[in-house]
């Protein structure tokens, strides 16, 4: 047995050419959706720091907006996990945007991160924040980390947070 073998699917090393095939079979079946909802959009594959992203795009504004809602993109964006990883084998850490939902939950996680410290200058010794997705956490620990304070996740599942303190 291999050493990528001995470690759980999504701890596995992940070559750029594998990352590159999940982008090709996640823009194959998002452009089946978006042909059956009869909504236009571009595609645009990129590879970045050991994910595939996948972006939909389109000129006119309204073309994919009632699919860049948060709830409606990480629907799709796990939909089209489970599409590459039926073909691939493999788990997929994929990520999706759909026009630009991405950069704007990033600039609200932002927000949410400085309101949480505004609660530590005020006295408080730590700041909770919401349950969200693993991403998010990860965009939430690189902003807190930016900001010169320190981050953890705790709970499970759906109940997973994170927990701002100062350095």
């Amino acid at each position: 047995m291999s050493t990528s073998e001995a470690l759980p699917m999504r701890e596995a090393s992940v070559t750029v050419a594998q990352l590159e095939e999940e982008g090709d079979i996640a823009a194959d079946f998002l452009e089946g959706l978006l042909d059956i909802a009869d909504l236009d959009g571009d595609l645009a594959l990129d590879v970045r720091s050991g994910r595939a992203y996948v972006s939909v795009e389109s000129e006119g504004a309204d073309a994919v907006a009632s699919l860049s809602e948060p709830e409606t993109v990480q629907a799709l964006q796990e939909l089209t996990r489970l599409a590459v990883q039926a073909k691939t084998g493999r788990f997929s850490r994929l990520i999706l945007d759909v026009g630009g939902s991405r950069d704007a939950r990033q600039v609200e996680l932002a927000r949410l991160v400085d309101r949480a410290i505004e609660r530590l200058d005020d006295g408080a010794s730590q700041a909770s924040l919401p349950p969200m997705s693993s991403y998010e956490r990860k965009l939430v620990h690189d902003i807190v980390a930016e900001r010169g304070l320190v981050s953890e996740s705790y709970g499970t599942a759906a109940d997973r947070h994170t927990v701002i303190r100062r350095a």
